[in-house]
């Protein structure tokens, strides 16, 4: 059963590097979300690596620094990681060097195909080696993705950045590289599949490690099925911050891939140490003050002390429940704790 994990020290002083994800984590809408800033800082001047890593692929990494800089946090294009770095990696370890490469998305996922030697293009007719999808925001137009379902339709193989349906914005949510992916799969009567780099998948944890140099990392997000799942295929720690899409309930749901080692609520939690939920009886987990458990379908919470522990202990409980096949709902427990 995968679960939350003890750590008497604090996370910073563990590891060695945090391989951060940006929306959600660091930044929301563009502007820096609370604390982040102070304890990226914190962080770094003890000794811990930063690295960021994102599975946007339309912006350079120069760009993404130099939007961390501005927010405060100072960052050198080296410590970006993104998923066009990755997926232009896969492609170059596929084709011959020098190979036109029909690149439909945008500015970032071009840099990065040039950086490993090859030629993006626009066109099917132009003799592709390979088809490459990344996010490419307002500007990827119907044209690009027609000519990236004619290439595929000829054979030509077919990679995409990443498969995330949506990305969130400052006006609302929009379509992601998911969607244009769609769009080709749709063109050719879905007989064909992309070759993905992005979280979750293991490319882009290998793409990570190889630029970091990381030997014991910890990888910080929000999204349970590509920041959290990533790490479980990488088999590394994991921190899920509630500072973006994920919010309690979904943790206490999460399935056996998609469980944290550590949570907290913002990037606080790493400067410092994470009390482990133990078992102390049968189906009975405790953390703090707080003990948890299944009674009647439904997860029960009693105590008191820091809400954070009592859903700590809720995880523990919910997660050896589902893992034993029990159902069991949490909406109550939550309330008491205050999610």
């Amino acid at each position: 059963m995968a679960e939350l994990t003890g750590s008497a020290r604090a996370l910073h002083e563990v590891y060695d590097t945090a391989l951060l994800d940006l929306d959600g984590v660091v930044y929301a809408g563009g502007e820096a979300l609370p604390h982040a800033v102070a304890s990226l800082r914190t962080a770094r001047d003890a000794g811990m690596r930063l690295a960021y890593v994102t599975n946007n692929a339309a912006r350079t990494p120069e760009t993404v620094a130099d939007h961390l800089t501005a927010l405060g946090v100072p960052a050198a294009p080296d410590e970006v990681v993104t998923s066009a770095q990755a997926v232009a990696r896969l492609v170059a370890e596929s084709v011959p060097p020098g190979s036109a490469v029909l690149c439909a998305g945008g500015e970032g996922l071009r840099v990065a195909l040039r950086e490993r030697g090859l030629r993006p293009v626009a066109s099917a007719d132009e003799g592709p080696a390979a088809v490459v999808q990344g996010y490419g925001g307002p500007d990827l137009s119907w044209g690009m993705l027609s000519e990236a379902a004619l290439a595929v339709n000829r054979g030509v193989p077919w990679f995409a950045a990443n498969l995330d349906a949506t990305i969130p914005g400052g006006r609302g949510i929009t379509p992601g590289n998911g969607a244009a992916v769609e769009v080709v799969r749709i063109a050719t009567r879905h007989t064909r599949e992309p070759e993905v780099a992005g979280k979750p998948r293991p490319p882009m944890h290998r793409e990570s490690i190889l630029r970091t140099g990381a030997r014991r990392p910890l990888v910080i997000g929000d999204r349970l099925d590509t920041d959290i799942e990533g790490a479980h295929v990488g088999s590394v720690d994991s921190l899920l911050v509630l500072s973006g899409v994920t919010d309690a309930a979904a943790l206490v749901a999460a399935r056996a891939e998609h469980r944290p080692t550590y949570v907290a609520e913002d990037l606080r939690g790493l400067l410092v140490g994470h009390p482990g939920p133990s078992r102390e009886g049968d189906g009975v987990f405790g953390c703090g003050g707080w003990r948890a458990s299944v009674s009647g379908g439904g997860l029960v919470i009693e105590g008191r002390g820091e809400p954070l522990d009592g859903l700590r202990a809720l995880c523990a409980a919910a997660w050896a429940a589902a893992d034993a096949g029990i159902p069991a709902g949490a909406e109550r427990a939550l309330a008491r704790l205050g999610w």
